[in-house]
């Protein structure tokens, strides 16, 4: 397995960062009804099935904070951003983990 070229945090790790009002970017790949079901506000929502046609929407030197369910689709999504350069971090456990507050909707 290759090395990974990014960051790891846990949900609460990054709540805490949130709650500290620290300029964070958060980026949703999940499918679009998971979006609607729930998400961190203030999130961008791009579906990993879009990523590649949306490179233009992520700042590559600013890091983004990639969520999925579980981790899984955030950590190919941080696997293919960060293979092109870009500073990605993967929030492990998803939003199965996730304990701050949700938006709903779109």
């Amino acid at each position: 397995m290759p090395n990974k070229t990014y960051k790891e945090l846990l949900p609460h790790e990054v709540l805490e960062r949130i709650k500290q009002k620290e300029n964070v970017t958060i980026l949703d790949v999940r499918d679009h009804d998971e979006w609607e079901s729930g998400h961190i506000y203030g999130a961008k929502h791009i579906p990993l099935s879009q990523i590649a046609r949306a490179l233009n929407e992520i700042k590559p030197k600013q890091e983004t904070i990639i969520v999925c369910r579980s981790g899984n689709r955030s950590g190919m999504a941080c696997d293919y951003l960060s293979s092109m350069g870009y500073h990605v971090t993967n929030m492990t456990g998803g939003m199965s983990e996730w304990s701050g507050e949700v938006e709903y909707g779109k």
